[in-house]
């Protein structure tokens, strides 16, 4: 193999005898020390494949499945459309747009100019199919799984010399490909697809990565994820591939840039810095990835990124408990660290089963399922996880909480529970993958979600939809003048961050009262302050918020719901329905007259849409609640969760510093008082008397 340049005309693919530790190594006798597994950490294994064959067979036929449809070659990636790309795979070529990606230098092509999506690009070329294939051989011994396994291999590395192609452009990628690479190698090892020539050509690319992932890993602002899965693909080819001599040189300052990035993307109450539950599940299963793989070297799991792990499942607990569905906030990709099932995407609880069977985590068996990734790590470590589950949709004492570094608050009245966010808007300078929420406030039940996030939209194919799904009359938050809270600069970057202030958390009261910042660059500056107020064992939630300012301005108050619920006009409100039962009565009120809106599906303005995958949307409904007046103003939002009753009459006003907010609720009349002068300063006052309800919904 000739000397290839990578990235920075600086790296050479070197000769073998620099690549080796040891330079008169014998590739016969290293490829059987692998098939061996001797002197590396073992995961996929023909052992433990009957084992997982007989106890979880519907995993295993899921397995199978996906091969075959690899196989046959099917890809479904992202909100897509499932493609064809046949069996001699074009790896640079695009179906979805008809677009082939230039053969050139990985540096000279900028993917932002491209009529294709690169993240579809990249996504076929993680090759996290091959774990897939590998999986399949061992399970069936059917030799075309892995012959296919090795045929993609080979025609991938025959298109994609390092440092050429898109496929090369970031490091990122080029780390969680080798992670697949690698993975799924040892799981063929003892194929007899497995020659020595292939094992060399494949073990001189992941050298290569591994170098690549290094000398231009990602810095400053762009230190995320990515930086993670960069050294973590790095640390996997040094623990897999030991004879090579630059991940071995590399392993220990990248091990001490790991340990960093875990302190700084696992809050310490244990929430993702990046503002984003998708990417804080993907950072922590890049390292739940390296903690299986020293446990089964036997070597020492670094203190930090241990610690990490364990206070992001912490959170992660805290947030779904027995019953409650996944969280939604912050940017959603869909990304895999390592993909060994046929799930499209990583869900809390599955990330539970992959954390339990990694550490024994025992609240993460309790609430987590199994999986392909579960399993293996399960067999290999020994880690019993026959209850794994087992508190899953139990009737439990989930309680609220209170996270001050990640800035989220959980309240949970009697069955529900609602999220308030008073978080920054993300992280470091760029805040990629924040959106402009600030105070956003959702709500599910028992059977799902209510109140939602409206989901990422897009990331590079619709710009219109990027620029909507991160911004503020999305988010079940208050905007002003319709702009932002946050002024965007770029795809991925904010170029000014609304700043949050909690001024009280009150858990055991249910009050929450906090303001931002965002709308103070206006001409006419406004501060947003909004206080939720959740009694325990309440089935009203109320929600306030005061807009500060001196001027006219246009205040909505937005509520977006999941796509599977409905509505009905009401005398003060919407009320929300799930397959025709009512779930929610929205009721409002101001300081001065509101009007109530609603939008679904709209292609000019892009509202009334909810995402769960990128690159997809549906539509759905997004109930409003208007004013336009001088301000300070003050609106009031009541949710009542429909189990008891009805409500209606809601009012607020306003005399000096107090705010006095009031509803008839069943034929009484309920009342609260808000003192803005102080934090927190919210009181229930006594109103027996009985109201007539006439005006009901």
């Amino acid at each position: 193999m000739g000397e290839t340049l990578i990235r920075r005309d600086v790296w050479l693919e070197p000769i073998d005898s620099r690549m080796l530790r040891r330079p008169a190594a014998d590739w016969d006798e290293m490829r059987q020390r692998f098939a061996d597994g001797k002197g590396r950490p073992v995961l996929l294994d023909q052992e433990r494949a009957r084992r997982i064959a007989a106890e979880h067979p519907a995993i295993v036929r899921a397995v199978l499945g996906d091969a075959d449809r690899c196989i046959a070659g099917e890809r479904a990636y992202f909100g897509y459309p499932s493609v064809n790309i046949g069996r001699f795979i074009d790896w640079s070529y695009d179906p979805i747009t008809d677009f082939r990606w230039p053969e050139a230098t990985s540096g000279r092509i900028d993917h932002q100019e491209a009529v294709s999506d690169p993240k579809w690009i990249w996504e076929l070329n993680r090759l996290q199919h091959l774990p897939v294939l590998a999986q399949a051989w061992l399970f069936t011994g059917e030799s075309h799984y892995a012959e296919t396994a090795f045929e993609h291999l080979d025609s991938w590395l025959d298109q994609n010399p390092a440092a050429t192609a898109t496929m090369w452009r970031s490091p990122f990628e080029v780390g969680l490909r080798a992670i697949s690479v690698a993975v799924a190698l040892q799981g063929l090892r003892n194929s007899p697809a497995m020659t020595t020539q292939r094992y060399r050509r494949a073990v001189r690319m992941l050298d290569a990565s591994a170098r690549h992932c290094w000398h231009n890993r990602s810095r400053f602002s762009s230190a995320n994820n990515h930086l993670v899965g960069e050294l973590t693909g790095l640390v996997t080819v040094h623990l897999l591939f030991p004879e090579l001599a630059a991940p071995a040189a590399l392993k220990r300052r990248a091990i001490t840039a790991l340990s960093a990035a875990a302190d700084q993307l696992i809050l310490p109450d244990g929430a993702g810095a990046e503002q984003s539950i998708s990417y804080q599940i993907f950072t922590a299963e890049l390292f739940a990835i390296l903690v299986a793989l020293w446990r089964l070297c036997g070597d020492q799991v670094p203190a930090r990124i241990a610690a990490a792990l364990e206070r992001s499942t912490r959170y992660l607990v805290s947030l779904v408990g027995s019953h409650d569905p996944d969280p939604r906030y912050g940017d959603d990709d869909d990304g895999f660290a390592l993909r060994l099932g046929a799930e499209p995407k990583r869900t809390v609880r599955a990330h539970f089963g992959i954390v339990a069977a990694t550490t024994g985590h025992e609240s993460a068996a309790r609430y987590g399922e199994m999986t392909p990734a579960a399993a293996w790590v399960a067999a290999a470590l020994g880690t019993p996880l026959r209850a794994i589950g087992a508190g899953t949709g139990l009737d439990g004492a989930d309680s609220s909480m209170y996270a001050p570094s990640g800035g989220l608050v959980v309240l949970r009245p009697g069955r529900n529970r609602l999220t308030m966010d008073v978080g920054p808007l993300g992280y470091l300078s760029t805040a990629a993958h924040g959106h402009a929420d600030a105070l956003a406030v959702t709500l599910s039940d028992r059977d799902g979600e209510i109140i939602v996030d409206p989901g990422t939209g897009s990331y590079c194919m619709n710009p219109d939809w990027r620029t909507v799904h991160r911004g503020t009359r999305a988010h079940p938050t208050v905007c002003v003048d319709d702009v932002n809270q946050s002024v965007i600069g770029g795809p991925f970057y904010w170029r000014r961050h609304a700043t949050t202030t909690v001024r009280s958390v009150d858990l055991e009261r249910g009050v929450v009262d906090a303001e931002h910042d965002g709308y103070r660059r206006l001409d006419d500056p406004v501060t947003h302050r909004r206080w939720l107020i959740a009694p325990p064992g309440d089935t009203t939630v109320i929600v306030v918020d005061l807009l500060d300012g001196k001027r006219t301005h246009g205040i909505a108050v937005s509520w977006p719901v999941h796509p599977a619920l409905d509505w009905l006009p009401t005398q003060d409100g919407h009320m929300v329905s799930r397959d025709g039962v009512p779930v929610l009565q929205l009721c409002y009120a101001a300081t001065t007259p509101v009007e109530t809106g609603q939008v679904r599906g709209d292609t000019d303005s892009g509202l009334g849409w909810w995402s769960d995958r990128l690159e997809g949307r549906v539509p759905a409904w997004l109930l409003t609640a208007r004013t336009g007046a001088g301000l300070p103003v003050a609106l009031l939002s009541l949710l009542h969760t429909v189990d008891s009753g009805l409500i209606a009459l809601p009012e607020i006003t306003r005399s000096g510093e107090v705010l006095a907010v009031s509803w008839s609720q069943d034929g009484i009349r309920r009342a609260l008082t808000i003192d803005t002068s102080r934090s927190g300063a919210v009181a229930t006052v006594s109103c027996p008397s009985i109201v007539s309800s006439a005006r009901g919904w």
